[in-house]
């Protein structure tokens, strides 16, 4: 009885510097945890620049997205290189630089970010230039139906109708999270079409073409399908 005891008193003091023990790490953990995920994040944004195979996208990221190319390199861009270019069936062909798109009426969409693979970021933050202010600054002229976009990768494209085009919750996005996009994130422009899965929103955007029919994406050519609505997505609702 008296071991149990005293084993028992030893223990106690055991139990509190094992407790005072993992208390600090979990503290260090979350001081270091920012430094270990942007580190992390920044590994698999490099890796995915020189995979063409797409399995960096497998790998998972503390931050929810997963980081993904159709090609093995991407070109940066950046105010010096960054255009933006608009024409097709249009009253008057533009180019827009990163300070010409930053200059234009701004919104800002809160949506959930959700990917095919599975995967969801909830309440992500984009802000950028309403498609639909661009596509007025342009003036779209008939027959003009549908929007195709093509990306500084050279390789991915994706489509929308007019009508989905000009939806308050469409925008050419300059920041995503209240942060410039990245440049593995799609920066320093991308798409942002917040009903819709998010191939639709394509990655480093240079292009905006008005068609008279919509012209299948990247995607859409390889069995994707060409309207690719969220579930429970109101697809009438945030028309501009």
């Amino acid at each position: 009885m008296a071991e149990e005891e005293k084993r028992g008193s030893e223990g106690a003091p055991m139990g509190r510097r094992a407790m005072l023990g993992m208390l600090g790490l979990g503290a260090a953990g979350l001081v270091a945890a920012p430094r270990l995920q942007r580190g992390w994040e920044g590994f698999l944004a490099a890796a995915s620049q020189h995979d063409a195979t797409g399995l960096t996208g497998l790998l998972p990221d503390p931050g929810g997205f997963r980081y993904y190319s159709v090609v093995g390199s991407v070109p940066h861009k950046d105010e010096t290189d960054y255009a933006l270019r608009v024409g097709g069936l249009v009253e008057r062909a533009r180019t827009y630089t990163l300070a010409d798109l930053r200059a234009m009426p701004q919104t800002r969409i809160v949506h959930d970010v959700q990917c095919t693979d599975g995967w969801r970021v909830e309440r992500t933050p984009f802000a950028g230039v309403p498609l639909a202010h661009i596509l007025d600054d342009a003036g779209v002229r008939s027959p003009g139906a549908a929007i195709r976009f093509t990306c500084f990768d050279g390789a991915y494209s994706e489509s929308l109708t007019l009508e989905q085009a000009r939806r308050a919750d469409v925008m050419v996005a300059l920041s995503m999270q209240d942060k410039p996009i990245t440049h593995a994130h799609g920066g320093p422009v991308r798409l942002y079409v917040a009903p819709m899965y998010f191939y639709k929103s394509a990655k480093w955007l240079s292009g905006i073409s008005v068609t008279d029919k919509v012209v299948p994406g990247y995607w859409e050519e390889r069995g994707y399908a060409v309207d690719g609505w969220l579930d429970g997505a109101d697809r009438h609702d945030g028309e501009a």
